[in-house]
């Protein structure tokens, strides 16, 4: 077969899959009979899906793929098992969201690890001083903010999501009665909201965004190399510091060994950039922050959540490994 070149979706044109109230019962499921009993219907759940989802498996292998080269570890090429583990980590990860924002996960259960002190100015925030950035990531699980919210003695933190991506689950999680993080909605940012937001640091308050999806509008964005390959991240969550002015810490929450690590890390002290260098800056800070992710993919390389074509074009398989998937 020659070989063709296919431009996905955006991530953000994707529907939600699934049926609402079968979500709820889920969820009401998993509070009853707990997930043990529940996970042989589980694996069900998550063959069905991984079966009819053809795009999402041929770009987790090519995840799979570039990390086993860019490491040098062969042991992480993928497979048709190591794909569907993958898939399997990620209904995993939907369970624990519902945990989470349950308030099931308490200070015990996680480990901060935080070389670089960022949590000493996250208590300082709350007694005067001015809040930070917090760059997020689709690796591992985003929601354990809620746990950082916690270790941080409750310091507000507002979340910046594209909250119309996610409707049912967010609803979900609104009936599990937890509101403890401020979601806004952010596919625009304008003025208004750029004063918001300052406004809310000058408070005290941090805030946390996704560093690497492109935004709705693709005007915005960064190429850099991630994983060997060229891919493009978002400019906004580093054009927001730089007009705001303010530092910006990396967090990450992966699961090993069945317990949850946050990983904090400072990234700038201060995001500014000299006269007529700003794009020349963003670009150096998406290359830095692009490495960082990298490495912290090797910690837990199945807590990849982004099963859409991250890294533009993308190749169709060979009939040979079209008939290994299967």
């Amino acid at each position: 077969m020659s070989e063709q070149v296919v431009q996905d979706r955006h991530w953000s044109a994707y529907k939600e899959r699934g049926s609402f109230v079968l979500m709820r019962l889920t969820a009401f499921s998993v509070r009853v009979f707990g997930r043990r009993l529940l996970a042989p219907v589980l694996y069900l759940i998550v063959l069905y899906f991984f079966a009819s989802a053809r795009t999402a498996r041929r770009n987790i292998r090519q995840y799979q793929t570039y990390l086993s080269e860019w490491s040098g570890n062969p042991a992480l090429k993928p497979t048709p098992g190591r794909v569907f583990q993958q898939f399997i980590a990620f209904a995993d990860n939907l369970l624990d969201r519902l945990d989470v924002w349950r308030g099931r996960l308490r200070f015990e259960q996680v480990q901060l690890i935080d070389p670089s002190g960022v949590r000493p100015r996250l208590l300082r925030s709350r007694q005067g001083g001015r809040g930070e950035m917090l760059v997020v990531t689709h690796l591992g699980n985003p929601d354990v903010c809620r746990a950082m919210a916690e270790l941080s003695e409750q310091v507000p933190l507002n979340v910046l999501v594209h909250n119309r991506h996610v409707a049912q689950f967010n609803r979900l999680l609104g009936e599990a009665g937890d509101r403890s993080m401020r979601l806004i909605q952010v596919s625009e940012l304008d003025t208004a909201m750029m004063m918001d937001l300052s406004q809310r640091l000058e408070r005290g308050e941090w805030l946390a965004i996704a560093g690497d999806r492109v935004p709705l509008n693709d005007g915005r964005q960064v190429t850099v190399d991630f994983l060997g390959h060229t891919a493009a991240f978002p400019q906004g969550p580093w054009l927001m510091a730089g007009l705001l002015r303010c530092p910006v810490n990396l967090l990450c929450c992966l699961k090993v060994e069945g317990r949850y690590r946050i990983y904090l890390d400072a990234f700038l002290e201060s995001a500014q950039w000299e006269r007529g260098r700003r794009d020349a800056a963003i670009h150096e800070w998406v290359q830095r922050y692009a490495d960082h992710l990298a490495g912290q993919c090797l910690i837990a390389p199945q807590q990849w959540f982004n099963f859409y074509a991250y890294w533009q074009p993308v190749e169709l398989p060979s009939h040979k490994e079209t008939a290994d998937a299967h």
